[in-house]
Parts: structure tokens; C-alpha cells; sequence
């Protein structure tokens, strides 16, 4: 039955299709993703690539450092800051295309606005942004292509002599070799402590047990409303985010704006910044980040303005505690910061769960640990 299928599609499905098909191509895909996304001659200076902000030894974050720390990366030029916290690439390639759900809530779509609709379209926009790898144009980063010593010779051998005449074609091969990396078990292992508790491999402490208990129970906490994705029953798998999108009152990261000479009156709109999103309602929202390696991916939240994960535990506990105490970040024993977009908060969400004490906070970080890949459990600080 198999064999006749595929003699169906070898008739249906051009060439081209048929190759999509095919192990062996599938790996040179993978092969050639490999190598472009470790090339730094795919920049303007030739000193940066995809992996100097998203480190696979460091759980695909940019760990280089900045005038920040790692708040924001440094662009090809070594000087150019951005404005957002670089996200994981783990387990990316599962975030759903960008679109809007039946209640009308905008889900899935790439980078912390969702403006790139897809994995391809992440993949390819780094090349000509220019804050990060500054090339001018399609046509540029094309002609670097042909310039390389291997990668004339692999795209012409996966999609034909003639793949460089065309330059959006020849672009969206790269991105496709990118993204195909992107899909491999390699960036989404489900291998953490988490997994093998749910395969009977790992046994919780009792700490990471209580912790467990508050995350998934909406009794005790209001975590799993943004990131719980699958009932509890049918876990495995679990991505730990919705993929939607909420303002949950995070303040200006006043370093970083003063470091990349925006300024503290620049306003970072968050979705109503993707081109496809013209409604006011959506300004101040970001895309839930999934929390598998959340222990790894420091500084927190779309600009990186909070150091450390127990920080961000008591951020949002602070909406449910109540006393001035409330207002001051107990870790620095400053005032926590305005909202910077103060319109579209989600108020329901952020004070709907009771507050947590010292035990409970601990715990609550203790089970997010557990949800860190194997081969980063020795680097988690």
C-alpha cells in the first residue's frame, strides 16, 4: 500500500514536492541549517550570526552580555542596542502561525509581538535588521551567499543550478534551511526533569511537589491561565504558554533606555507594533514566553528589566498582596515602576489569585527549575 502511495505522489507532486519527502534531503536541509546558522558572514561586519543571540550551549539565549548585561543584544557593529530581551529559540519551531482565535484574541506568530507569522519568517528577519545584523537588503545577504566557500554548492545541489537568479527565492530557501534545524529534537527535547517525572523517571522533591501543586491549581495560584497550554491529565508535551497575548503592567527597563538612547519617554507599543494589529486594545501586550528553560533564560519579561525568576514570582505576586509593602520590590527595596503602558491591563488575570507567601514563592520557582532541558542542568545558577 505504502509503495503505491508514493507512486501516486511521484505522480501528483512536482519534483520539488517529492524531495520534501525525502530523508536524505531532509538532512541536507538540516545540514545546511546547521552551517548557516553558525555563520557570522552572513552580517554586515561578518561578526555576528544567529547562534551569538540564541547560544544552543546557553538554551538558544544570548549570553554575550552588554552595557546591560544581557537585558537587550548588541548588534554586527558592536554597538547598536535593541530594546527587547532576545527570546529562547527552544521549542520555538511549536509556536503556532500568527493569527486570531475564535474569541477574537490574537495567538501564536514569532518574536515578542508575533510581526513574523511564522518560523521561516523569524529565521530571516535578524539578517536585514539594523540593530542586529545590519545587511541591506535580500540582494546583499544573497550575494554573501554565493561569496561562501560551501553554501554555492549545497543550495545548488538541494533546489537546482538555477537557485540564485531569483533573490526572494533564494532567500526563503536560507530561511527554510533555518527553520529546518529549528524543528529537530535537538531545540525541543522534552527531556527535563518535568518529562521524566511524567515518564516515572524522576522523583519531585517535596519542594518541587508543592510547587507543582500551586502552578496547576488555579485555588492557589494564576500562573496556568497564560501559561498552561493542555489539560494536566495529558501533559507530556506540555509548551507552558498559551501563545496569547496580555499587558501584565510590566515597568520601563530605565537601563536599557538609557543605554540604547531611547530614552525614557520612547514607549514600546508591544502587539499594536506588528503591522498586522491596528486596534488600540492591543497596545502594551506581549506574547506569553513558554517557560520550559525559564531558569536558564534571564533577565525576565519582554526587556529583560527583572534579574532573576524569584523577581519575577513576586512582581506578580505584588498585585494580589496588599499594605504599602506591595509597591516596593523587596529585592532591591525600590518601587517597583509604572506600567509602561498603563491602558489593557489585564487586572482579572493579575489579581485573581491569593497571595503567596515565602514557602509558596520558593516553591513555585523550585517546580519552574525542574522544567529546565537535561543538558543545562548544570549551568542553572
Amino acid at each position: 500500500m505504502r509503495h503505491i502511495l508514493v507512486l501516486l505522489m511521484t505522480l501528483i507532486l512536482p519534483a520539488f514536492a517529492m524531495a520534501q519527502y525525502d530523508p536524505l534531503y531532509q538532512q541536507k536541509l538540516v545540514d545546511l541549517g546547521t552551517a548557516l546558522f553558525f555563520d557570522v558572514t552572513l552580517s554586515r561586519d561578518k561578526t555576528q550570526s544567529c547562534a551569538s543571540c540564541h547560544d544552543p550551549a546557553q538554551a538558544f539565549m544570548d549570553w554575550r552580555g552588554s552595557p546591560v548585561g544581557r537585558a537587550a543584544s548588541v548588534g554586527n557593529d558592536m554597538k547598536s542596542l535593541g530594546d527587547r530581551n532576545a527570546p529562547t529559540l527552544a521549542y520555538a519551531a511549536l509556536t503556532p502561525v500568527f493569527h486570531r482565535n475564535e474569541d477574537g484574541d490574537y495567538v501564536g506568530g514569532m518574536f515578542w509581538d508575533g510581526r513574523e507569522p511564522d518560523l521561516e519568517g523569524q529565521a530571516g528577519a535578524p539578517f536585514l535588521n539594523p540593530i542586529e545584523m545590519q545587511m541591506e537588503s535580500k540582494a546583499a545577504v544573497v550575494e554573501r551567499l554565493q561569496e561562501h566557500t560551501m553554501f554555492p554548492t549545497a543550495f545548488r545541489e538541494l533546489w537546482g543550478d538555477d537557485i540564485f537568479e531569483d533573490v526572494d527565492v533564494a532567500y526563503r530557501r536560507m530561511t527554510e534551511a533555518i527553520a529546518a534545524l529549528e524543528r529537530t529534537e535537538f531545540f525541543s527535547p522534552f527531556d527535563s526533569r518535568y518529562d521524566r517525572y511524567l515518564r516515572g523517571e524522576y522523583e519531585p522533591t517535596e519542594e518541587e511537589e508543592l510547587g507543582m501543586t500551586l502552578f496547576f491549581s488555579p485555588q492557589f495560584t494564576n500562573c496556568n491561565q497564560c501559561h498552561q497550554l493542555k489539560p494536566f491529565a495529558e501533559s507530556e508535551g506540555e509548551l507552558f504558554t498559551n501563545y496569547k497575548y496580555f499587558n501584565v503592567a510590566t515597568p520601563v527597563n530605565v537601563a536599557l533606555r538609557e543605554a540604547n538612547g531611547l530614552g525614557p519617554d520612547h514607549l514600546d507599543y508591544g502587539l499594536l507594533e506588528n503591522p498586522q494589529v491596528d486596534d488600540p486594545a492591543q497596545a502594551g501586550k506581549f506574547k506569553t514566553p513558554t517557560l520550559r528553560n525559564v531558569a536558564m533564560t534571564a533577565p525576565y519579561m519582554h526587556n529583560g528589566v527583572f534579574p532573576d525568576l524569584e523577581t519575577v514570582v513576586r512582581f506578580y505576586n505584588k498585585f494580589n498582596v496588599r499594605g504599602p509593602a506591595r509597591d516596593i520590590n523587596p529585592d532591591t527595596g525600590e518601587p517597583w515602576g509604572e506600567p509602561e503602558i498603563a491602558e489593557n491591563i489585564d487586572w482579572e488575570k493579575l489579581e485573581s489569585a491569593p497571595a503567596l507567601d515565602e514557602r509558596r514563592i520558593k516553591a513555585l520557582v523550585a517546580f519552574m527549575r525542574m522544567l529546565t532541558d537535561r543538558r543545562y542542568e548544570h549551568l542553572m545558577p
